[in-house]
Formats: structure tokens, C-alpha cells, sequence
């Protein structure tokens, strides 16, 4: 079968160790079951991979890809949940020996995958399959930071940072459509422009002094944009982390969070519960994720390489 593949790893040249062409097709084990893929996603997961961070050396070559929508063995249209592990407290925690498609097992970019049977979630009709391949990682992450993890009630005021990934955009589509008021930055003045089409109610440039404190603030950006995040913050808000695309050390002044009485909070993916009500809000309210491009799996390298300059706003996704 097709698939998209990392072969090797390099820091500084991550591309190089894409590989396009014909692997196996999967071993099923006991409990799993085989996907006919008909849209997967990319995320910066996939760059990170290439890039050699957490993958072991000796698990290469592995198929990449953590996001996928398409056809069970029975032909029905489906989802899949991306974390491979034993569901914790009635799958509301994630299990902390959990590891995603493509970390331990061969992931998504490729004709089928194979899967445990219960990481399997129906696909409303009215959501496409390049649709729901953008919900397991990026929109399953932000909806579990802002419907979860930041204890929010509608009509508190959100800031983003960094609008442009797929996080960052599902976070802004989300907050609107559940009635929170949703600030976000950006260097970029095109994707601040594009950040207020989506819903957002305040753009500002990266940095900038905000004209009040907000209740929660939403962070995938890390270093280059912590302190601002946590200045940001009213006495007792919330920062919800759930990556560091700019650096994963970042000094913080304990007072503002001690005195201030502010709270840090991790938040990763999002559990398989999740994933089923974050459909049905989909097809509840219209909201739809942003699809920066659509590629065939054949031309995978150029959504890689857009991903790798910067160049995207919202999902680009890969049909099979």
C-alpha cells in the first residue's frame, strides 16, 4: 500500500527523512481492527517526529500520521482516536503509559490503518472526512483546553497565542461558538486579519499590551510567549499549555503565580468520550475546522514543507 513514511531523523533538515511510496499493509492484532483511510491530517507532531523528537531511533521506519477519517471492515464511516493506551477512571483520564499512532505503531498517511476497536467513533454524516480528519489531535486538544481543563464559563474573555496552527485556530472557532470572548495574537498581520473571519472578537500584534486581563489564557507557543502569557492572566486566571513549538524552557517569575493565586495547567490531547461529544458538537452548531489546504497523500512533501516554513493557517489535510 501507499504510505507516507519517516525513514530517519534530522534536527535541522526534517525533510529529508520523508519517504513516499509502498509499505505492508498492517498486521491486525488481537482486539484491533483495519481502517481504510479517506483523509488524514497533518500536525506538528509529524515534523517533530522527522526531527527525531520522541521516536526511538530503533523504531524507524515508521509510517507517520496521527489523525485519520474513513470506512471500518463493515464500511461504515468513521474516526479515530489517536491515543493508544488503557483508559484511566472511566476514560476520563488518559493512561500516562498512552503513546500516539506513529510513536509505537505505524500511523495514518497511508491507504489503512490498523487500530484497537475501541479507538473507532462514529462520523456524523454531515461532517466530510477531510472534516473529521482535522478533529483527533488539534481539535480534540483545544477542545478539551478550553471545556475541560480551564474550568471557563461562557462569557469569559480568552486569549490565544500564536493563531495560525491548528490548535490555535480550533481554539479561536471553539471559544466563539461556546460563548466565550476570544482574544489571539500573531506576528503576522494576515493571520491576525484571518483570526477575526474566524470568530475572534480582539487581535493583537505578539506581545502587545493587552487593554485588560483575561480570565484563561490558551498556550501552545511556549518560551517566546510565556511571560506575556502569564501577565496577561488576572489574579486567580488559568494557563492551559499543551505544547512549546517555540522552546520547551521557560522561565517563570514565581511571585505572579503564588501572590497572584494563578494556575498552570497541562493539558494533552483529549480522551475518547471527547472525541465523540466534540463530533457532536460539530454537527450540532455548523462549526467546521479551518482546512488551510487539501493534498493527495502523493503530494504530502509540499504540505510538510508548508508546515515547516510557517505557512499555514488552520489544517492541511491529505486525501487517500
Amino acid at each position: 500500500m501507499f504510505a507516507v513514511t519517516a525513514t530517519q531523523t534530522d534536527p535541522d533538515n526534517p525533510l529529508k527523512g520523508l519517504t513516499l511510496g509502498d509499505r505492508p499493509e498492517p498486521s491486525v492484532p488481537e482486539g484491533w481492527t483495519t481502517i481504510t483511510v479517506k483523509a488524514a491530517s497533518l500536525n506538528h507532531h509529524d515534523l517533530w517526529t522527522l526531527k527525531g523528537v520522541g521516536i526511538r531511533q530503533e523504531r524507524l521506519p515508521i509510517i507517520l500520521g496521527c489523525d485519520a477519517a474513513g470506512l471500518d471492515e463493515n464500511g461504515d464511516e468513521v474516526i479515530v482516536h489517536s491515543v493508544i493506551g488503557t483508559p484511566v477512571n472511566g476514560d476520563e483520564t488518559l493512561d500516562p503509559r498512552r503513546s500516539l499512532l506513529s510513536e509505537n505503531y505505524d500511523g495514518t498517511f497511508a491507504e489503512k490503518v490498523a487500530v484497537p476497536r475501541g479507538n473507532v467513533v462514529p462520523k456524523p454524516s454531515a461532517i466530510t472526512f477531510e472534516e473529521a480528519a482535522c478533529l483527533p489531535t488539534a481539535w480534540l486538544t483545544a477542545y478539551r483546553m478550553l471545556f475541560d481543563k480551564a474550568g471557563l464559563e461562557p462569557g469569559s474573555t480568552v486569549l490565544v497565542q500564536g493563531a495560525g496552527g491548528g490548535v490555535a485556530t480550533a481554539l479561536i472557532a471553539l471559544g466563539r461558538a461556546g460563548g466565550f470572548r476570544m482574544w489571539a495574537t500573531s506576528r503576522s498581520e494576515d493571520k491576525r486579519a484571518r483570526a477575526l473571519d474566524l470568530g475572534a472578537d480582539q487581535v493583537f500584534e505578539t506581545g502587545a499590551r493587552l487593554p485588560e486581563r483575561v480570565d484563561a489564557v490558551m498556550e501552545t507557543v511556549g518560551e517566546a510567549t510565556w511571560a506575556h502569557s502569564l501577565g496577561s492572566l488576572r489574579p486567580g486566571g488559568r494557563l492551559v499549555t499543551c505544547g512549546a513549538t517555540s522552546g520547551l524552557v521557560a522561565p517563570t517569575q514565581l511571585p505572579q503565580i503564588y501572590f497572584l493565586q494563578k494556575s498552570i495547567i497541562g493539558s494533552t490531547m483529549g480522551t475518547r468520550s471527547q472525541l465523540a461529544r466534540l463530533a457532536v458538537f460539530l454537527e450540532q452548531t455548523g462549526l467546521r475546522p479551518v482546512i488551510d489546504r487539501v493534498l493527495p497523500l502523493s503530494q504530502a512533501e509540499e504540505g510538510f514543507a508548508a508546515m515547516h516554513r510557517g505557512d499555514v493557517f488552520g489544517k492541511i489535510v491529505f486525501t487517500v
